[in-house]
C-alpha cells in the first residue's frame, strides 16, 4: 500500500501502530468496524501491519437501524449474549432471532447488535414455573431446592443439556413431583453430596447388597446428587454358622487386625467367608468372625507365635536365641519376605549354638555388619573369615545369621615391610606418598592385588622404605592423572602432540595409566606458529580470553581445534593467534545491524552496551559474530544481533 494513499472525501489517512485493531480504531474515532472495512476494501482485520496506511471515516457512522421494539447496542469488552440477556431482561434466543447470522461465541468489540426492548416470559406448561439459570446452578441442585428430580426437570425441558446450562437460560421447574414409589418395607431417599451406598447402609442399619437389590440398575460408583433411591427399612442380620458371629466392616479394618482383636487367624476368617477378598473389604460389608480358633499345633520343643507389626524372622531369631534357618525349618512353606500380621508360626524353644572349629568363635550378624568391619574389629582379614565359613555370601549377610570368626590371623609380611589395613578413601598412590614409597613397590610386595578395587579392611604390606626416585626432568609442568584420562585426552587438553607427550614421559605405559600418576606436560613444542600460548587461570572462560586478547571466536577456535572451551581446565594452554576479520552471514534468529554513534557509550565497551541494548550477553554476541573481535564493534560496523 502506498505511503501517500489518498482517502475519499469524508475520511482521513491513518498509519497503523503497534497494538492497533480495527475495533480499537472504531471506538477511538466513533465509527464501526464495518464502516472502516467498507472504506478499505481488501483489508485483513486480523493481519494489520505496522506502518500500513488505511482510511478512517471522519464522521460517525450512522447507527444501525433496529426494528421496532428493539434498540441498537455496541459490544464492549467482556460482553456475552447471556450477560446482555440478563441485563436487559430478555433471553439469548430473543437476541439471536433479532440478529440473524450473529455468532454468540465470537462477539467483536465495537460490533453493533439489536436488543429486544421487552421479552415475553417463557411459557411453561401447567403445574410448572419458569426459572432463569444463575451462576453455579445444576439440575441436581434445582431438583433438591424445589423438591423434584432431575428426570422430571429434563422431561419438562426437552432438548436441555444438563452439562451445559447457560447463565440467563430460562427453563421450567415442576411445581410438585410425586415421590418415588418404593416397595413395601422400604422408603425413598434423595442422594446428597458425599453419600455412598456404604455410608447409607451403616446409617440405616442395612447392607450395600440389600440397597442394590431394591434398586435394580443402580451404579454404586456414580450416585447423582438429587437421585432418589429406596432404602430397606430393616435388613435381616447376616446368618453366620454356629461358632461364629456377624461383624460389620469399619474404616481401617483388615482381616489381620480382626484376627488379632478376636483371637483368631486370617485363614480361619477367610475359610468361614467363602469368596471374601481380603484386599478389598468394603465399609458396611458384613462378615463372619470365628468365636474361637484352636491354637496352631507346634512340634515338641517349639511354641506358637503370632506375627506382629514390624516382625522379621531375624528379629525373632535374636529375641528367642535361635536362628533364621531353625525357624524356617520348623515352618515349612513360610515366606520370610512376606510375613502377615496375625500369622501364627512356630518358634524353636532352644537352638544349639553353631559349632565353630578350634581357633575361632561364633558371631551373630547385626544390623550394619560387613565382613570388612568384622575383620577390622577382630584383627583378621576378609579372606580368613570367608575361608572358615564356606558358602558365605559377603554381599548378602543376614541379621541373626551365625558365622565363625578366626580368633587371631596375623598377616605375615616379608622382612622390610609392615601390614596396613585399608581405610575409606585409600589408594595405592596416596599410600605410596604417605609412606615414601612407590605404587610399583607396593604392588610387587602384594602379588595379585587389584589397585583399582581396594577393599575397606583389606590388609596389605607396605615397604618400610623405598627411596623415592627423583622426578624426571620436566621442561614444563606436572599433571596428576584423573579417572578417565588417556594420553590422547591429556595431549588434546594441553594442546601438545601425542608424540611430544610420550617423549616427555619415557616409561609411561599409555595403556595402563594410574589415577594419581604424574605426567609431564612439555613446553616449547611449536603448536602455535605465529602466535603465543596462554595458560588458563582459575575461573577463566573463552569469553574472558577473547576480551583479553581482542580476538574473535573463529580465530580462537581455529587455532585450537581440539580444545573444549565449555570445559576449560586450570593450567590448560591455548594458542592465541593474531585476529583476522572476515565477513560472515547471520545465522537464523539473528539479523544484521549497523552500529551507529548512539551505540557508543561515554564509558565502558561498545560490545557491553550492545549486549544490554539487545538483551543478550557479550558471549552470545561474540558467538553470533564469530569473525569479529571485541575491538571490531565500532561505529559503522555491520554486526549480527538477536531478532527482537
Amino acid at each position: 500500500m502506498s505511503n501517500n494513499r489518498t482517502c475519499p472525501t469524508g475520511s482521513f489517512s491513518y498509519t497503523i501502530k503497534s497494538g492497533d485493531t480495527l475495533y480499537k480504531l472504531a471506538m477511538t474515532y466513533n465509527t464501526t468496524v464495518d464502516a472502516i472495512m467498507r472504506l478499505n476494501p481488501g483489508i485483513n482485520p486480523n493481519n494489520l501491519q505496522i506502518g500500513q496506511r488505511i482510511c478512517i471515516p471522519e464522521k460517525t457512522t450512522p447507527p444501525r437501524q433496529c426494528p421496532t421494539g428493539s434498540f441498537s447496542y455496541t459490544i464492549k469488552s467482556g460482553d456475552t449474549l447471556f450477560k446482555l440477556a440478563m441485563t436487559y431482561n430478555t433471553t439469548v434466543d430473543a437476541i439471536m432471532r433479532l440478529n440473524p447470522g450473529i455468532n454468540p461465541n465470537n462477539l467483536q468489540i465495537g460490533q453493533v447488535i439489536c436488543i429486544p426492548s421487552t421479552t415475553s416470559p417463557r411459557p411453561c406448561p401447567t403445574g410448572s414455573f419458569s426459572y432463569t439459570i444463575k451462576s453455579g446452578d445444576t439440575l441436581y441442585k434445582l431438583a433438591i431446592t424445589y423438591n423434584t428430580t432431575v428426570e422430571a426437570i429434563m422431561a419438562i425441558n426437552p432438548g436441555i443439556n444438563p452439562n451445559n446450562l447457560q447463565i440467563g437460560q430460562v427453563i421450567c421447574i415442576p411445581s410438585t413431583t410425586p415421590p418415588k414409589q418404593c416397595p413395601t418395607g422400604s422408603f425413598p431417599y434423595t442422594i446428597k453430596s458425599g453419600d455412598t451406598l456404604y455410608k447409607l447402609a451403616i446409617t440405616y442399619n442395612t447392607t450395600v447388597e440389600a440397597i442394590m437389590a431394591i434398586n435394580p440398575g443402580i451404579n454404586p460408583n456414580n450416585l447423582q446428587i438429587g437421585q432418589v433411591i429406596c432404602i430397606p427399612s430393616t435388613t435381616p442380620p447376616k446368618q453366620c454358622p454356629t461358632g461364629s458371629f456377624p461383624y460389620t466392616i469399619k474404616s481401617g479394618d483388615t482381616l489381620y487386625k480382626l484376627a488379632i482383636t478376636y483371637n483368631t487367624t486370617v485363614e480361619a476368617i477367610i475359610a468361614i467367608n467363602p469368596g471374601i477378598d481380603p484386599n478389598n473389604l468394603q465399609i458396611g460389608q458384613v462378615i463372619c468372625i470365628p468365636s474361637t480358633t484352636p491354637p496352631k499345633q507346634c512340634p515338641t520343643g517349639s511354641f506358637p507365635y503370632t506375627i506382629k507389626s514390624g516382625d522379621t524372622l531375624y528379629k525373632l531369631a535374636i529375641t528367642y536365641n535361635t536362628t533364621v534357618e531353625a525357624i524356617i525349618a520348623i515352618n515349612p512353606g513360610i515366606d520370610p519376605n512376606n510375613l502377615q500380621i496375625g500369622q501364627v508360626i512356630c518358634i524353636p524353644s532352644t537352638t544349639p549354638p553353631k559349632q565353630c572349629p578350634t581357633g575361632s568363635f561364633p558371631y551373630t550378624i547385626k544390623s550394619g555388619d560387613t565382613l570388612y568391619k568384622l575383620a577390622i574389629t577382630y584383627n583378621t582379614t576378609v579372606e580368613a573369615i570367608i575361608a572358615i565359613n564356606p558358602g558365605i555370601d559377603p554381599n548378602n549377610l543376614q541379621i541373626g545369621q551365625v558365622i565363625c570368626i578366626p580368633s587371631t590371623t596375623p598377616r605375615p609380611c616379608p622382612t622390610g615391610s609392615f601390614p596396613y589395613t585399608i581405610r575409606p578413601g585409600d589408594t595405592l598412590f596416596d599410600l605410596a606418598r604417605t609412606f615414601n614409597t612407590t605404587v610399583e613397590a607396593i604392588i610387587a610386595i602384594n602379588p595379585g592385588i587389584d589397585p583399582n578395587n581396594l577393599q575397606i579392611g583389606q590388609v596389605i604390606c607396605i615397604p618400610n622404605a623405598s627411596p623415592m626416585p627423583p622426578c624426571p626432568p620436566c621442561n614444563g609442568v606436572y599433571y596428576t592423572v584423573r579417572s578417565g584420562d588417556t594420553l590422547y585426552s591429556i595431549a588434546m587438553m594441553f594442546n601438545v602432540s601425542l608424540q611430544a607427550l610420550m617423549a616427555a614421559n619415557p616409561g609411561v605405559d599409555p595403556n595402563n595409566l594410574m589415577v594419581g600418576q604424574l605426567i609431564c606436560i612439555p613446553r616449547g613444542e611449536v603448536l602455535c606458529p605465529g602466535g603465543t600460548m596462554h595458560t588458563v587461570t582459575p575461573g577463566e572462560s573463552a569469553t574472558d580470553i577473547m576480551l583479553r586478547y581482542n580476538i574473535s571466536w573463529m580465530t580462537l577456535t581455529d587455532a585450537n581445534p581440539n580444545v573444549d572451551f565449555n570445559n576449560l581446565r586450570v593450567g590448560q594452554e591455548v594458542c592465541i593467534m593474531p585476529h583476522k576479520e572476515m565477513g560472515c552471514p547471520c545465522t537464523p534468529g539473528y539479523k544484521q545491524y549497523k552500529i551507529d554513534k548512539f551505540d557508543i557509550p561515554s564509558t565502558g565497551s561498545v560490545i557491553a552496551a550492545l549486549a544490554r541494548k539487545f538483551n543478550t550477553t557479550i558471549a552470545e554476541l561474540l558467538m553470533a559474530n564469530p569473525t569479529l573481535s571485541p575491538g571490531d564493534f565500532v561505529e559503522g560496523k555491520i554486526i549480527c544481533v538477536p531478532r527482537m
